[in-house]
C-alpha cells in the first residue's frame, strides 16, 4: 500500500501519478485525506484529556492528603476517562476505515510507463522473424487434439469449461520446459522453490491481490484459504514480518507451481484449447531488492525472460504496459508477447512488474544494514515460462506439415532419449 504520510505531505503528486491509471484510481483520495485528518485530530484530543485526567489525579491526590473534600474532581476525572474511551472508540473505527481505504489505492506509476490504457502500451522493439510457412499452419488444438496431447472433452466432463487433460509427449513438453527454465535461473542465482498453493487472506492483501482481484480468486471457504493465481504470492509472502540482512539483497528466488484463476469476466475470449483456462503451471522469479536498485533489477530479470523465448527460437515483442493497464500492486511491467502464426500475431506469455514498496510495506519485508534502521524493500516478479502459452508459441511455430511438432534444440535433452518430434 501507499504511504499515508506521503499521501498527506505530497497530496498533488500522488493525485497525478494515479490519476494516470484512470479516474477510479484518485477516488478515494479525498477520503483518504479527510480520514487521516479526522484521526490526527482524535489523536490530539486524546493525548489532551489523558493529560488533564493525570492533572486531575495529582489534584485528587493533594486533596486526600490535605483530607480536603475530592468527590467533585473524582466525578470530573470519571467524566474524562468516559471522554477518552469514546474518543478511542471512535478512532478504532476511522483506522479501520482508514485502513480499508488505503487497501483500494494501487501503486504510484512510473513516469517511463505510457499514459492511458491498453492500447497506449508501446512495444518497444522485436526479436525473430515470423516463420513462413509452406502449408497452412494448425493452431495449438488441432495438432495436440488428434494426437490425442490434449484433451478438452474428458476435462470438461470432469471439471468444467476450461479445464484439460495434457497427455502423452505434451508431457514430456511441459517438464523439459520446467527442467530448462530452473536450470537457467539457478545458474543466474535464483533459489528454486516449490511453493504451497493456499495461502491465507493475508498473503492476499500483502501482495494486492485482495481487494481488488477477490473476483478472480479460487476461495477455500471452510479453512479460510485461497488457492493462488501465480507463485508470486507465497514467494512475496515468505519473508512477511521479517528484516532481511542487507549484505543478502537482493534475495532471488525462481518458483513453480500450479496457478488457479477463475477468470471472471472473460466469458467467450480466447476460449478454444489452453490459452485461457481455469489451471495451469507457471515457473515465476521473484527478487526482494535495495530500493535503489530495483529499476536495474527490472531490466535484469526482462532480459533473463528475452533470454529463455530466444532460446527457444521463439519470435517475439517486447512491451511497455500503459499506466492505465497495470495491476494494482505494479508501478511499471514489461510484457514479452510471442508470435503465433495462426492468429498472425503476437500474444502475451510473460510479464514482468517492479512493485517498488507497495506489497513490502503490507506484508512488513525489509532490510537492515549494520548501521542504520530497518527499511522497506523493493519486490518485483516475473514469468519465467509460463508453461501453457509457451507450449502453445511451440507447437505452432514448430509444427510439421505431416501435424507432428519439432523440439526446440535446447530442450532435446530433457526429453527422453532420441525423442526429435512430438506427436508422432
Amino acid at each position: 500500500m501507499l504511504d499515508i504520510k506521503l499521501i498527506r505531505n505530497e497530496p498533488d503528486m500522488v493525485r497525478a501519478a494515479l490519476s494516470r491509471r484512470g479516474p477510479h484510481a484518485v477516488a478515494a483520495l479525498d477520503t483518504l485525506l479527510e480520514l487521516d485528518k479526522q484521526r490526527r485530530e482524535m489523536l490530539v484530543a486524546v493525548e489532551e484529556k489523558r493529560s488533564l485526567r493525570n492533572s486531575v489525579s495529582e489534584e485528587i491526590a493533594v486533596a486526600k492528603r490535605n483530607k480536603e473534600d475530592a468527590s467533585a474532581k473524582i466525578e470530573a476525572m470519571r467524566a474524562v476517562g468516559d471522554e477518552i474511551k469514546a474518543i478511542e472508540a471512535r478512532l478504532k473505527d476511522v483506522e479501520a476505515e482508514l485502513e480499508a481505504e488505503l487497501l483500494q489505492v494501487p501503486n504510484l506509476t512510473d513516469e517511463s510507463a505510457p499514459t492511458g490504457g491498453e492500447e497506449d502500451s508501446e512495444v518497444m522493439y522485436k526479436w525473430g522473424t515470423p516463420r513462413q510457412f509452406s502449408f497452412m499452419p494448425k493452431d495449438h488444438l488441432d495438432l495436440a487434439g488428434p494426437a490425442d496431447m490434449i484433451d478438452m472433452e474428458r476435462g470438461a466432463r470432469t471439471s468444467g469449461s476450461r479445464f484439460a487433460y495434457l497427455k502423452g509427449d505434451l508431457v514430456f513438453l511441459q517438464f523439459a520446459l520446467v527442467q530448462f527454465a530452473l536450470q537457467k535461473l539457478a545458474s543466474k542465482g535464483f533459489r528454486p522453490v516449490i511453493v504451497p498453493v493456499l495461502v491465507r487472506d493475508e498473503a492476499m492483501f500483502g501482495t494486492g491481490f485482495f481487494p481488488t482481484d477477490t473476483q478472480q480468486v479460487y476461495r477455500v471457504e471452510a479453512d479460510d484459504l485461497n488457492l493462488v493465481g501465480t507463485s508470486e504470492v507465497p514467494l512475496a509472502a515468505l519473508h512477511m514480518d521479517e528484516i532481511l540482512d542487507e549484505s543478502d539483497l537482493p534475495v532471488r528466488y525462481v518458483g513453480y507451481s500450479s496457478c488457479f484463476r477463475r477468470e471472471a469476466g472473460a466469458a467467450g475470449k480466447d476460449t478454444r484449447g489452453i490459452f485461457r483456462v481455469h489451471q495451469f503451471d507457471k515457473v515465476e522469479m521473484f527478487s526482494f531488492c535495495a530500493p535503489d536498485k530495483s529499476r536495474e533489477e527490472h531490466d535484469f530479470m526482462r532480459s533473463i525472460e528475452e533470454e529463455v523465448l530466444q532460446d527457444l527460437g521463439l519470435p517475439y515483442q517486447a512491451v511497455n504496459i500503459a499506466a492505465g493497464d497495470l495491476g494494482a500492486p505494479a508501478a511499471k511491467k514489461y510484457d514479452l508477447e510471442a508470435w503465433l502464426p495462426t492468429q498472425e500475431r503476437y500474444r502475451e506469455v510473460t510479464s514482468c512488474s517492479n512493485c517498488t514498496d507497495y506489497q513490502a510495506r503490507r506484508l512488513k519485508v525489509r532490510a537492515k544494514g549494520e548501521k542504520g534502521s530497518p527499511y522497506l524493500l523493493h519486490t518485483l516478479n516475473g514469468t519465467v515460462v509460463a508453461l501453457g502459452r509457451t507450449m502453445i508459441a511451440i507447437m505452432e511455430n514448430y509444427q510439421n506439415e505431416d501435424g507432428t511438432i519439432a523440439v526446440p534444440a535446447v530442450l532435446k535433452p530433457f526429453l527422453p532419449a532420441g525423442k526429435e518430434v512430438l506427436g508422432g
